[in-house]
C-alpha cells in the first residue's frame, strides 16, 4: 500500500515537472500572432515616412493682412477728411464753402443797409415835415445827409419834376393841379421802383444757395458713398476703419451744404420781412409826399 501511495506522488511530481516545461512553450505560442503585426507596424513606418517627404507641402494658411487704413487714421477731423477726399467731393466742398462765404457776405451787407437806411429816414421824415414849400422839400432832400435815402429821392424826385414843368411854362396850380400832381406821382414811382431793385439786390442769390445747396452736397455724399462701397468691393473686407472715413468724408459733403443753406433760407425770409416793413413804409411816404404838394398847389406855390 504504501508504494502504491509513492507511484502516485511520483506522478503526480512528474505532471508538475512536465506542466512547468510546457508553460514558456504556450507563451511563445500566444505571443506568436502578435510578432507579425509589429513586424508590419514597422515595415510601414518607413513607407509611410517615404510617402509624407514624396508629397507637395500644403501651402501655409495666410496671414490676415491688416486692413487698409486712411493715411491719417487716429487723426480724423474736418481737415483730414478734406485732404483725403476724392476730388470730385473736394471740387463740391470748395464750393460749398465759396458760396457759404459769398451769402454770409450778403446777410452782413443787408444787416448794415437795413439798419443805416432806417435810421437815415427817420432823420429825413423828421426835416421833411419841416419844410414850408416845395423848394425846402427839395433843399432837404438834396443834402447831402440824405444822399442815397430813397424817401429823399422820392421827394427831390417829386420837387424837380414839378420845377421842371414850371420852367416849361406849365401852370401848375388851379386846373393843372391835378395834372401836376400825376406828373410828380410817375416821378415817385420811377424812384420806388429802383427802390424795390436796390432792396432785392442778393435775395436771389440767398434763395438759390437755399434751395439747392441740400441737393449739391447730397451729390457729394452720394459720390463719395459710392466710392466708399467699391472700396470695399476691392479690398473684401468689411472692417469698419476701412468703410468709416470714407463715409465720413462724404457726409462733410451734406454738412457743408445745409451750413450753406440754412443761414441763406432764415435770413431770406428775415429780408424778405424787413423789405415788405420797408416798402409799406415808403407807401405811407408817397402818400404823405403828395398832401404836401397838394397843400402847397392850392397855395399857389
Amino acid at each position: 500500500m504504501l508504494d502504491n501511495k509513492l507511484k502516485i506522488t511520483f506522478s503526480a511530481l512528474l505532471g508538475a515537472f512536465a506542466l512547468s516545461m510546457s508553460a514558456p512553450a504556450f507563451a511563445q505560442d500566444a505571443a506568436a500572432p502578435a510578432a507579425p503585426a509589429a513586424d508590419a507596424a514597422a515595415a510601414a513606418a518607413p513607407a509611410a515616412d517615404a510617402a509624407a517627404a514624396a508629397a507637395p507641402e500644403a501651402p501655409a494658411a495666410p496671414e490676415s493682412a491688416d486692413p487698409p487704413t486712411m493715411k491719417n487714421a487716429g487723426k480724423l477731423n474736418v481737415g483730414t477728411m478734406f485732404m483725403d477726399a476724392d476730388p470730385v467731393v473736394k471740387v463740391i466742398m470748395i464750393g460749398l464753402a465759396l458760396a457759404s462765404i459769398m451769402s454770409w457776405t450778403i446777410l452782413v451787407t443787408k444787416i448794415l443797409e437795413f439798419r443805416a437806411l432806417n435810421r437815415v429816414s427817420d432823420t429825413f421824415v423828421e426835416n421833411f415835415r419841416s419844410a414850408k414849400s416845395i423848394n425846402d422839400m427839395s433843399r432837404i432832400a438834396l443834402t447831402e445827409e440824405f444822399d442815397g435815402n430813397p424817401l429823399a429821392d422820392m421827394a427831390a424826385a417829386a420837387a424837380q419834376e414839378i420845377e421842371l414843368s414850371r420852367q416849361a411854362g406849365l401852370s401848375i396850380t388851379g386846373e393843372h393841379r391835378d395834372t401836376t400832381i400825376d406828373r410828380a406821382a410817375h416821378a415817385v414811382s420811377a424812384v420806388q421802383a429802383a427802390l424795390a431793385r436796390r432792396l432785392s439786390g442778393g435775395m436771389q442769390y440767398l434763395a438759390s444757395v437755399g434751395s439747392n445747396g441740400p441737393f449739391i452736397g447730397l451729390f457729394g455724399t452720394v459720390y463719395g458713398i459710392m466710392n466708399s462701397f467699391i472700396g470695399i468691393a476691392n479690398t473684401n473686407t468689411t472692417n469698419l476703419a476701412v468703410v468709416a472715413p470714407g463715409i465720413a468724408e462724404a457726409l462733410l459733403a451734406t454738412g457743408l451744404g445745409l451750413f450753406c443753406a440754412i443761414p441763406s433760407v432764415i435770413f431770406y425770409n428775415y429780408f424778405q420781412t424787413r423789405i415788405s416793413t420797408y416798402g409799406a413804409r415808403s407807401e405811407g411816404f408817397v402818400a404823405e409826399l403828395m398832401n404836401a404838394i397838394s397843400r402847397q398847389l392850392d397855395k399857389g406855390a
